[in-house]
Parts: structure tokens; sequence; C-alpha cells
């Protein structure tokens, strides 16, 4: 089984968190609409005849495609690839985006999982994010979404937002608790430089959350999420039962994905490409029939990392056997006094060989993940 990742980088505004490649100019979105298209015949060979059983339209603002952009993109992606018959075809969606008609134009086009941009139901977070829809909006569009047949849907939510305690954080998780949706993907306000946050943060304008106040946020989402029945399948995603995104959960084990658009990554198992950040520089090469990308090759040591990296952020853990045999890397011999270290601290557990981190260690998984990592001069 493979994925297939497919960038959009327009919107209608920039939010002031995000660093992802995405212009607010859609004077290039027809061409590079037909771009992608294109990119899509010439990577026909990428997968390797393997069957597509996850297609992730994301961006960007996947929701600004009209219909007719949307059923060519699927169309070519039938007609050059093998495709599931019970494929899970996930695009990502702002609120405001989201009226009925549009809901039943992203049906009968065959996307049949929503991923709905939520990110607080408190209006003034939404304007201190530079979010296009209102905290009502935030609501109606997903029981309009669950009106229009959409069962699988997840939404994203942001913590970690400054704020004199944890009231509003836990009146979003109320609110959203209240809408039943089946998958939640929850993510810490992450201050990157080349944001406007970022730089209001260097200018002495805004001032982040504290650490301690941001884990203690992680820690009530927590509690709430098993409280409410959810299982937490990897750090920042939720789910009721049977309702995991497959197209995540393939990240996460290694399955292979071809990334297509501007911007978009690629993975086969012993090497990533790096499309081109430029929607220009995109679809003039695309003219050309030619992928504009950057080829990087993973030795044994970045494969090992890889896999530790992804794997330590989900409930199924690190299998050290794997680890061993696969890449042939032992984590006992290079790292025996900290497991046992973890282990003692409550960080970690291991049973039958898999390394599971605890919810506390998930606080750590970072710096957890970097202490057990090769060192590139060990290969």
């Amino acid at each position: 089984m493979a994925g297939i990742y497919l960038h959009i980088p327009f919107c209608k505004q920039a939010c002031h968190y995000c660093d992802f490649h995405f212009s607010t100019s859609m004077g290039l979105k027809e061409q590079t609409v037909q771009a992608i298209a294109r990119e899509l015949v010439l990577r026909q060979s990428y997968l390797q005849g393997q069957t597509v059983q996850t297609i992730y339209f994301g961006g960007g603002t996947p929701s600004l495609l009209s219909q007719a952009e949307l059923q060519l993109l699927l169309q070519t992606i039938r007609e050059q690839f093998i495709v599931s018959g019970d494929a899970e075809i996930t695009l990502e969606a702002n609120p405001d985006d989201l009226s009925p008609e549009k809901l039943q134009e992203l049906k009968a086009a065959g996307i049949n999982r929503l991923s709905i941009g939520l990110q607080s139901f408190h209006e003034p977070h939404l304007r201190l994010m530079n979010r296009a829809h209102s905290a009502t909006e935030s609501i109606n569009c997903v029981k309009d979404a669950q009106a229009a047949g959409f069962d699988n849907i997840t939404v994203d939510l942001i913590y970690g937002i400054p704020a004199p305690d944890h009231t509003i954080w836990l009146k979003d998780l109320e609110t959203l608790f209240a809408l039943g949706v089946p998958h939640v993907s929850c993510y810490a306000l992450t201050i990157e430089p080349d944001t406007a946050l970022g730089r209001w943060s260097k200018k002495g304008k805004f001032k982040p959350s504290e650490d301690d106040f941001t884990a203690r946020q992680f820690e009530l989402l927590l509690d709430q999420m098993q409280q409410q029945g959810y299982e937490q399948y990897e750090i920042s995603n939720f789910c009721l039962p049977s309702h995991e995104s497959w197209h995540n959960s393939n990240y996460w084990r290694g399955v292979h994905y071809l990334g297509v658009g501007p911007s978009a990554h690629s993975f086969n198992g012993h090497s990533r490409q790096y499309n081109v950040a430029h929607n220009k520089k995109y679809v003039d090469a695309l003219g050309q029939d030619t992928v504009p990308f950057e080829l990087e090759e993973l030795t044994p040591a970045d494969q090992a990392n890889d896999y530790l990296l992804t794997s330590l952020r989900t409930s199924w853990g690190c299998d050290l056997r794997k680890l061993r045999e696969a890449y042939s890397y032992d984590v006992y011999t290079n790292h025996a006094p900290y497991l046992h270290e973890l282990q003692q601290k409550g960080l970690a557990s291991i049973k039958d060989e898999v390394l599971y981190l605890t919810a506390k260690g998930k606080l750590l998984a970072d710096q957890i993940t970097l202490d057990l990592m090769v060192e590139q001069q060990e290969t």
C-alpha cells in the first residue's frame, strides 16, 4: 500500500503562526493545478505499482479548489495509479469555505474525509492567529458537514495560546466534544521565526506561553480525551475506536508516499525528494516536463533515525528488534543505562522488545528521540 499527498499552496490570508509554503495570490492557481496534474503523470513510476490506499489534499487551503479542479486531479491519479476501491481521500478545509453547496461539491468530487482547521472556538484567539473564520463558523461548518453525510471528519485545535488560565482551553474541548467528531489533531502553538508571531515575539510585541503552561494544557488534553473515549494513537492525534487517519498512520509506519505540488515531499524507503517551494519555478519547470526537486539518499543511520522519530510518537511504539534487524542499530548496546533511566522515571516502558513512551514521556518525546538517535559518524 502507498499514499499520495497533493500540496495546494494557496490561502485567502496568512495565519500568523504558519510557516508552510503558500501564497495569498491566486494568479497562478489554475496553472499550478495543471502542473500538479502533469507531475502526477511524470511521477507515475515512483510508487512502483503499489496500490494507493490514501490520497491527501493538504496545503495551503485545498478547499479553495473548484469541483472541476479536484475532479481533474483525482481523475489523473486514477488514470496513472492503482487506487484501492476503499481509498481514504482527505481534503483539508477552512470553516469559511464549507458552505452546504461546497460540501456537496466535495462529495461529488470523491472526497470522503474532511480535515477542518478550526484551531479554536474562542474569538480573540482566532483573531490573534489571523484566522479567516469566526467561532460560530467553526461550529456550524462541522454540523453542516455532518448533515451533508460526512461521517469521517477530523478537526484541528491549537493549545498553548497565551491566556490567564486554562479556562478557555477547557471550554474549547467542551465545545469540541459536543460536536461528536471521531478524530482530533491537537498541536501546541509553535512560534516560528519567519511568521508574524515570530517577528512580534522578537520585537517584544507578543509573549509566548511559558513551557509549563503549555505542558499543563497538554496534560489536560490527555485527561479530557481519555474521559471521552478517545485513544491517543500518536502524540498529537486522537480518535474514537477505528477512526485513525490511514494516511498519517502510514507516514508513521514508514509506508511509501508520493508528494506532488510545490514544496511537497516524497519517500520511498531509501530516499526522500523535496519539490521546490516556489510556485512560479514549479509551474515553469513542469511546463518543460521537468519535476523540480532535490534528492536525499538515506543512509542506514538516517533510516534508523526516521524510524525512531516516527514510531516513538505512536501508541504502537518502537520495535527494538526491527531497529536491530532492519537497520543494524541495537538500542540496548548503545543506550542500556538510558533505557533503564527512562523506565525508572516513568517516562517509558518496554514490553516484548517494544519501547513505548508513557503520557509523562510524551511531554519529552523530542528530547528522548534525540538522545536515542544514531550519530552519523557511527555509520
